[in-house]
């Protein structure tokens, strides 16, 4: 081969391998990824060959009193199709937190601003596809700390929040030495071990944060997405129907109910001796929803057998001893601790406003105090309401003032000034950097929302109706961390991403491991704690989603996160009675109705027809009779019909896509539509049998009404009578709860042909119930003709007796007279004759 050839073959082969490199994405001789390239888990599309998982993070928050080291473990598992030899991993620092959006942001930068390293550790010498590896990993604070093996330090020296990336190296097969996967998650530093071992306890704050402790108030909500099936109108014994049976599951041992109940439980039990610090800084939310189904699943329940088959087969329900327990539990734990109540099913508060039903939004913002109270035997604060988007728009805001509350609980980025300006209070200074760390890129401080505000646009109108309740002039917003609340909704299997989150901090969460979003959810607890803002108040209102996935463990780690807060001085707690008792900021503010939320609200389509079954359940609940020794009372049988209306406007499962909610709501009120229909047709008029013949003109018509409802109720008789009879309105008349009634209408008849009269019921109101009949009645009364007969009868009796008269007054014997006489004399003849011959006859015998 000639040096030409030579060289020929050896810049092909220099161009395969090139090829090779980069499609791993390697540079070629640096054994780092190329740039543009992601790790795996990025979503960047590029051959995974490692998938690196976050398990624990020990301990997951460093106070002065922590060893001056922490653990991190995690797994490596191998989701290529090659090998990977030679796999090590090592940690890298960034710069702390220093502004609230950055706790979201900051886990999305490239490798390389986490620019303080450790040392790379060995995993294992080779995994093989599907092989795993777990590992821990020790990592020093700062230098000056001896561990075994040399670890280098991450140079903490000061609180904060600071953004760690776990990173893994490896060789795949055909490849060479890569950065394959990292993990990235957030570590609260609330002290430096060993850097003021003269700090105690009864300073105001550790050394390096400089301000008074966070008045911090966290909300533990209590909720689950709508199970009962709708169209079911109460009755004293029967059994409540689900659509499955997952609820009682959660509320079995080591369900997500037990378990947040569990965490709780943990702090608040009743013969705890623990300081009730932390207890004063929780308020448990109710939703009134989740404690009926409960309530109705302590007895004998069924379940469907296919959720999206109302109608179809059922079996019974498996979780009523479950249900049983965990209400006992609840009920012992709540009246020694702080209890509000949300809005019924997570009600949308936009959608009812626009279904326009006061009736409909009394149940769903005004009851839920009262049920809350009556279940679990508190006294609940009143007055707040907490929407679920966390965000709400003007209408939505009306209708709550228009009910009499006070507050509304929002996020932070839900409202905006008045006159249009940024809130400068946090921005007069710039923040205080930890000398030794340089400020991560786009950590500006920002502004803030102070944490109670006015709602100066939002118009209350007058209270009217009975169920409507005084309003306030001004309403208030109680405003929470938007970041904080973004992370903890991370928390937990399923995590959603609320509505509130900005666009720039959204990403999918399940990428990360979930001991890496707890991680991120204990640093954004802490952030407020060590990061005071100038001009801002030292506040803090932590509110997780209401239907919060987190486990025992994930819950017991946010509230001791809050606990090891409140010891160290970091945190004070504030109950959230003196939250909503706090004077609001004086500068007004606006409603900032989110494009996210409008987005995931509940369709227009469903405000018209919930609206008019909501007034077709008030107007059969105005006509129903409560009779004290009937079983079951009005409201008792048709609030679940209205409960169901409600469910219809949950904005349970719209943050999923997919249309899902679409349908459950639609088939909820097709089936409410159904069962109101069945009601008003259940109260009619029994049509008689044949032609109803009236023994004269004036016999009345006797009707048969029949009421197969369970409740009495008060009807008219609607009859179109025709021109030739009259028929008198009896009135207002009361059916028997499951029994028929007969009735005599007077009626009058002119005419004696057969008679088509049209007869229904309907409520007092006038609204119709049953299907009308058609009633044939036929009269013996001749009408017209025998009028006329009579009367020509009259006049020839009268004639007739003149005429006698007359000539008898004249002495005159009437001409009539004359030939009946001749007729009697030639009568008598004929009996002489026949006299004799009788008697000639019996001689001759």
């Amino acid at each position: 081969m000639t040096r030409a050839g030579s060289r020929r073959t050896l810049l092909s082969l220099v161009a395969v391998m090139l090829a090779v490199l980069t499609s791993l994405g390697i540079s070629p001789g640096t054994g780092t990824p190329i740039a543009g390239a992601e790790p795996t888990g990025s979503g960047s599309g590029q051959t995974k060959f490692l998938k690196l998982s976050l398990d624990s993070v020990t301990p997951t928050a460093i106070t002065t009193g922590s060893d001056p080291y922490f653990v991190v473990s995690g797994t490596v598992t191998n989701i290529g199709d090659r090998p990977v030899d030679d796999i090590s991993v090592r940690i890298q620092r960034g710069a702390p937190v220093t502004s609230p959006s950055a706790l979201r942001t900051t886990l999305r930068l490239d490798q390389s601003s986490y620019d303080v390293a450790g040392d790379f550790q060995d995993v294992a010498d080779r995994l093989t596809a599907g092989q795993r590896k777990q590992f821990s990993v020790t990592v020093a604070l700062h230098s000056g700390t001896e561990l075994p093996g040399g670890v280098s330090s991450l140079d903490i020296t000061a609180p904060g929040v600071y953004p760690l990336l776990l990173n893994v190296n490896g060789q795949p097969a055909y490849g060479g030495q890569a950065r394959l996967d990292d993990a990235r998650f957030l570590l609260p530093v609330l002290g430096v071990p060993g850097a003021d071992p003269k700090h105690a306890p009864g300073q105001p704050t550790p050394p390096g944060v400089d301000g008074p402790p966070v008045a911090t108030t966290l909300l533990w909500p209590l909720a689950d997405r709508p199970r009962l099936v709708a169209g079911q109108p109460g009755a004293p014994d029967a059994q409540a129907l689900l659509t499955d049976d997952d609820l009682a599951a959660s509320l079995a041992q080591g369900g997500r109910l037990d378990q947040l109940l569990s965490a709780l439980e943990s702090v608040v039990k009743p013969d705890s001796t623990r300081d009730r610090s932390l207890i004063n800084a929780v308020c448990l939310a109710v939703d009134p929803d989740l404690l009926i189904t409960v309530s109705d699943m302590t007895r004998d329940y069924r379940v469907l057998a296919s959720p999206s088959d109302p109608e179809g087969p059922t079996r019974p329900g498996s979780g009523g001893r479950a249900a049983k327990a965990w209400l006992e539990r609840l009920r012992a734990l709540a009246p020694g601790m702080c209890v509000t109540a949300l809005p019924f099913a997570q009600v949308d508060p936009s959608a009812l406003a626009s279904a326009g039903d006061v009736t409909l939004a009394d149940r769903a913002l005004n009851a839920p105090a009262d049920l809350i109270d009556s279940l679990l035997t508190v006294k609940s604060v009143r007055g707040v309401a907490i929407p679920d988007a966390g965000t709400i728009d003007t209408e939505g805001a009306t209708l709550f003032a228009h009910h009499g509350f006070t507050t509304t609980v929002l996020a932070d980025n839900a409202v905006a000034p008045l006159d249009g300006r940024s809130n400068l209070l946090a921005a007069k200074t710039p923040p205080s950097t930890p000398p030794t760390t340089p400020a991560a890129p786009g950590n500006a401080t920002e502004p803030g929302t102070p944490d109670m505000v006015t709602l100066a646009d939002v118009p209350v109108p007058p209270a009217t109706g009975a169920t409507a309740q005084p309003a306030p002039a001004t309403p208030h917003a109680a405003t929470f961390d938007s970041w904080a609340a973004t992370a903890l909704s991370a928390i937990g299997s399923n995590p959603p991403t609320p509505a509130f989150t900005p666009d720039k901090a959204r990403y999918d969460v399940t990428v990360d491991s979930r001991a890496a979003r707890l991680q991120d959810a204990l640093g954004a607890i802490a952030w407020t704690a060590l990061n005071p803002q100038p001009g801002r108040p030292r506040t803090a209102l932590l509110v997780p989603p209401q239907q919060w996935g987190a486990n025992r463990d994930e819950a017991s780690a946010v509230l001791g996160q809050l606990d090891l807060q409140l010891r160290n001085n970091l945190a004070t707690p504030r109950p959230l009675t003196e939250l909503l008792a706090q004077q609001p900021d004086p500068q007004p503010y606006t409603l900032d109705y989110l494009d996210r939320a409008a987005d995931d609200a509940v369709p227009a389509h469903f405000a018209e027809p919930v609206h008019q079954q909501g007034q077709r359940i008030t107007e059969l609940m105005s006509a129903l009779v409560d009779v004290p020794q009937q079983e079951l009372s009005p409201r008792a049988f048709l609030t679940p019909l209205r409960d169901d209306l409600i469910r219809v406007l949950s904005l349970t499962d719209r943050r999923a896509g997919g249309g899902a909610a679409d349908t459950n709501a639609q088939r909820r009120l097709d089936q409410t539509t159904k069962t109101m229909d069945n009601l008003y047709g259940s109260v009619t008029v029994l049509p008689p049998g044949g032609v109803y013949t009236l023994a004269s003109e004036q016999s009345p018509l006797l009707l048969v009404a029949r009421n197969d409802l369970p409740v009495a109720i008060r009807v008219r008789f609607k009859i179109d009578a025709p021109a030739e009879t009259t028929i008198t309105d009896i009135g207002e008349q009361q059916l028997p709860a499951k029994g028929n009634r007969s009735f005599q209408i007077p009626t009058e008849v002119s005419d004696s042909r057969n008679l088509t009269i049209p007869i229904g019921l309907s409520t007092p109101d006038g609204v119709p119930l049953g299907n009308a009949v058609s009633v044939s009645v036929r009269s013996n009364a001749y009408g017209q003709v025998l009028a006329i007969m009579t009367a020509s009868a009259c006049a020839l009796l009268l004639l007739l007796v003149g005429r006698r008269l007359w000539h008898r007054f004249r002495g005159q014997s009437d001409p009539a007279d004359e030939e009946f006489d001749a007729g009697a004399v030639r009568e008598s003849k004929q009996d002489r004759r026949t006299r004799k011959r009788d008697k000639k006859r019996q001689e001759a015998r």
